[in-house]
């Protein structure tokens, strides 16, 4: 079911083109499934070429057609958004491509990618362009203009969004311990911000996330479509 639910949603963006030319050597199902086990197994295209009985410049040809297609489509603003809680975090993606990473404290080239999830449904409301890696997540944030789609919504964040117009944990001042009241507050703060990085783990299980080969747009369209199957994994 969640394979075709995603099926679906590359035809109706336009996965078959407009049929004319030189027709595809495998129909569209074949070719999504090509662009999904890539990404769920970071495969060479080498590997995938004779999975399928292909050569490896056609399973080039498909992901890069395919792969932006596959992508998430961020959430509007809901209707009931006074009662919804949304989840901010950063993660770190190690890439090849060093246009989009940097060497950053993972001891890798890596790029940073601020991911929303709603606190209730654990499903991904939006990613951000991927920065790289060296760049803290407060300036992720601000650079990615993901606080429009967050607007009347109540969101969620680490001590790493100090004035971005978030709710975040309480700090300590200079010589002064946290008050009994504010150790309470960080302790249900960390309870909820944890489902985050529950979602982000998850999305890792793709291992195209674990180190991307992909350059240019690649890996932004990667994390789209990683988190576009993840929701339909979980509202199927």
């Amino acid at each position: 079911m969640q394979f075709a639910r995603l099926l679906r949603a590359v035809h109706e963006r336009g996965g078959n083109g407009t049929l004319r030319g030189r027709p595809w050597s495998l129909p569209l199902a074949e070719r999504v499934l090509i662009v999904a086990v890539y990404y769920r197994t970071n495969l060479t295209m080498r590997q995938l070429g004779p999975l399928f009985g292909i050569s490896s410049s056609t399973v080039c040809r498909v992901i890069q057609r395919l792969g932006p297609l596959l992508a998430l489509e961020p959430a509007s603003r809901p209707a009931d958004a006074a009662n919804r809680l949304w989840i901010v975090d950063g993660t770190l993606i190690p890439v090849r491509d060093r246009h989009v990473g940097s060497s950053s404290r993972n001891y890798r080239f890596s790029a940073n990618v601020q991911v929303i999830v709603d606190a209730d449904t654990r499903l991904v409301i939006a990613t951000a362009r991927p920065v790289p890696g060296t760049t803290a997540d407060a300036h992720a944030w601000r650079a990615s203009g993901l606080a429009e789609h967050c607007h009347g919504v109540t969101v969620l964040g680490d001590g790493a969004y100090l004035h971005c117009g978030m709710v975040v944990p309480h700090r300590k001042r200079p010589r002064r311990p946290l008050l009994p009241g504010e150790e309470d507050d960080n302790a249900a703060h960390r309870t909820v911000r944890a489902r985050v990085e529950h979602v982000i783990g998850r999305m890792k299980n793709y291992k195209i996330l674990r180190d991307c080969r992909q350059h240019g747009d690649g890996l932004h369209h990667a994390v789209q479509a990683v988190a576009h199957m993840h929701n339909l994994a979980l509202t199927s």
